[in-house]
């Protein structure tokens, strides 16, 4: 890019006669290589320079600006060259102007556009045809769009692709693979296309049939199915196939493939993989671009590295909110609110607007720090001088922000205030805070607004026949897991997964599928010996079935946390840290048993639960104790 911009600095200073070079011909190629470069904004200033543009200098803007989805641009380039009455627009301009037609969902635009299309006898040009369909589709006009591909005379490969993706847009997938199936000719485009669509509607087998059938795969087929597994939370499965693209497919994965991979590490906490892409990245020279460094950053964040995420947000040359907002969210998630509340300050003064998000990381930073006084500072700050408006995850995390700190009565009476409807989350928070401070009428006119909401909500029979039990009303706690059963109400399983040696392995409650099962449970027995003889004392109260205490302590020593961090042990060299990741909150047994085992075995853990980061080292948790 700095040669291009010498060789343009030199056209203007010093300027060849137009009959050695046309400023036309050499704006179009400027324009071009600007464009390849991934610098509209320095392509519309070459163009501004022209004295008089041609309509090939026009159309070459006007397709840098489509390319590049500066639509209204391209609109406000195209309402010009009309108003010069010395230019006629043809197929290239129509082209580019259908498609900002189509990005910008403007019903009229498309419409007025198509008019001129067809009065200036271009509606049966390939290109154009093929713009016009792709058109209808994202105008959600289906009908449309295959009326205009059924009376095409001439077709190409681009046209029947550009109505598998139509269908695939508008979720009939069904109406796509007939289309698919009668195609004479397929490429890269057309399977990927398919198997994107039948990923986007869930069905991954299929999807998985689809690529295993392919002849031969390129990157974007890779990509399509990577990121298929990734948007369904099939991350396991996502990395797995990665890892098969580097061994035996052949191509080499670019900057689409590794955001797929690091949203599947960010997930399951599988650091090692994470960070053998950064090192990937750096070994090709690859540019960070802004949507690379922000799933990067993100991904070092969410495996308890905020210190490397910070790194990656500092390597960027472009930032956007969303990169801002990985590094405060990181932040709290960690419990660092001060450090969050400095990197917004920090923002504010690159002169970068937060948006709802941002302000959910601030929020959450408060939260887990016990800021409560600074937290509500924000939310007014949020509403009053940035107008935007709470969303409902908003409230929840004020009420959570003071139901963590006693402050039940004004959780309660911000729920009554809401200007949105109060769901399961904002009233689950306070429930939260009933179940920290024992406030029991509370909690149970609480979970009958729950269950009124959702009366399949099995967090609230848990609480309540929790509460029952512990208060020794073991008829009332056997009623409530009666109601489950009866009602069909099934309680999410709690999930935890752990990377050792490069591969990502998942327990369950109980879970006896590892290879390893006997060892693993022989080392939770001599650890939990070893606890009690520390001091440790099991929290039986969490368990509410009709079982002896011998028992509810078995229970509570095989929770998959408990199992992940045993075979992490057992399976990594010593003083090696241990990273897991749980799908829901740590309960406070397994909270009190990390920091006992992580001063018997002197490791660090590190634990990232549904909502923070715990660090247990030397007998402490980085939380102390507040989450």
């Amino acid at each position: 890019m700095a040669q291009l911009l010498q060789l343009h600095a030199r056209l203007l200073t010093d300027p060849p006669p137009p009959s050695i070079l046309d400023p036309n011909l050499a704006a179009v190629k400027l324009i071009s290589a600007c464009s390849a470069r991934a610098n509209p904004q320095h392509a519309t200033l070459v163009f501004s320079t022209l004295p008089n543009p041609n309509l090939f200098a026009c159309n070459a803007l006007l397709q840098a600006l489509a390319l590049h989805r500066l639509f209204s641009h391209v609109r406000h380039y195209f309402i010009l060259l009309l108003r010069s009455q010395t230019l006629i627009p043809d197929e290239f301009t129509f082209t580019s102007v259908i498609k900002a037609c189509a990005g910008l969902a403007v019903f009229s635009d498309g419409e007025q556009s198509h008019a001129l299309v067809t009065k200036r006898g271009f509606d049966s040009n390939l290109f154009v045809r093929n713009s016009l369909v792709d058109m209808y589709f994202k105008f959600g006009l289906p009908n449309v769009a295959r009326l205009l591909f059924d009376e095409m005379t001439v077709r190409d490969i681009v046209s029947w692709n550009t109505l598998v993706a139509g269908y695939c847009s508008c979720g009939d997938v069904s109406a796509a693979r007939g289309v698919f199936d009668q195609m004479e000719e397929k490429n890269f485009v057309s399977w990927s296309t398919m198997i994107a669509g039948y990923a986007r509607s869930g069905d991954l087998v299929v999807a998985r049939e689809l690529f295993d059938r392919m002849p031969e795969r390129n990157v974007v087929c890779w990509n399509a199915m990577i990121a298929g597994y990734s948007q369904n939370e099939k991350f396991s499965e996502a990395i797995e196939l990665f890892r098969q693209m580097l061994r035996f497919g052949g191509v080499a994965p670019n900057d689409v493939s590794l955001v797929s991979v690091l949203s599947a590490c960010a997930h399951l906490g599988a650091l090692d993989l994470g960070r053998w892409i950064d090192g990937f990245i750096k070994r090709k020279a690859m540019e960070l671009s802004l949507f690379l460094g922000n799933a990067l950053s993100d991904m070092y964040a969410k495996c308890g590295c905020i210190a490397d995420a910070r790194q990656v947000f500092d390597r960027m040359r472009e930032r956007d909110v969303i990169s801002w907002s990985i590094i405060i969210s990181g932040l709290a998630m960690h419990g660092h609110g001060d450090g969050a509340i400095s990197v917004f300050n920090e923002m504010l003064e690159h002169k970068v607007k937060p948006n709802d998000i941002t302000f959910m990381g601030v929020l959450s930073a408060c939260t887990h720090a016990g800021l409560v006084d600074k937290g509500l500072e924000f939310f007014h700050l949020m509403k009053n001088e940035f107008e935007i408006v709470p969303k409902v995850e908003h409230y929840g995390c004020v009420v959570d922000l003071l139901s963590r700190a006693g402050r039940l009565d004004e959780a309660e009476n911000l729920i009554g205030s809401m200007e949105v409807t109060p769901n399961v989350i904002v009233w689950g928070a306070l429930l939260g805070g009933c179940r920290i401070y024992k406030d029991i009428a509370r909690g149970e006119r609480v979970v009958h607004r729950i269950l009124e909401l959702d009366p399949d909500h099995s967090g609230s029979y848990v609480y309540l026949a929790n509460v029952y039990a512990s208060l020794g009303r073991l008829d009332d706690a056997a009623s409530c897991r009666l109601k489950m059963r009866d009602n069909q109400v099934v309680k999410t399983p709690g999930c935890s997964w752990i990377e050792v040696n490069n591969r990502v392995y998942e327990f369950f409650m109980g879970d006896r599928s590892h290879p390893q099962s006997d060892r693993i449970y022989a080392f939770i027995r001599e650890l939990g010996m070893k606890m009690k003889l520390a001091g440790y004392v099991p929290d039986t109260s969490l368990v509410s079935q009709n079982i002896d205490e011998e028992e509810k302590e078995n229970v509570l020593s095989l929770h998959s946390e408990k199992l992940a961090v045993a075979f992490g042990i057992i399976s990594t060299e010593e003083g090696a840290t241990i990273r897991v990741v749980k799908n829901l909150r740590v309960c406070n047994d397994c909270h009190v048993a990390m920091k006992f085992i992580s001063k018997i075995v002197s490791r660090e853990i590190v634990l990232r639960d549904r909502s923070r980061f715990h660090h247990f080292k030397e007998g402490k948790c980085s939380c102390k104790d507040y989450w």
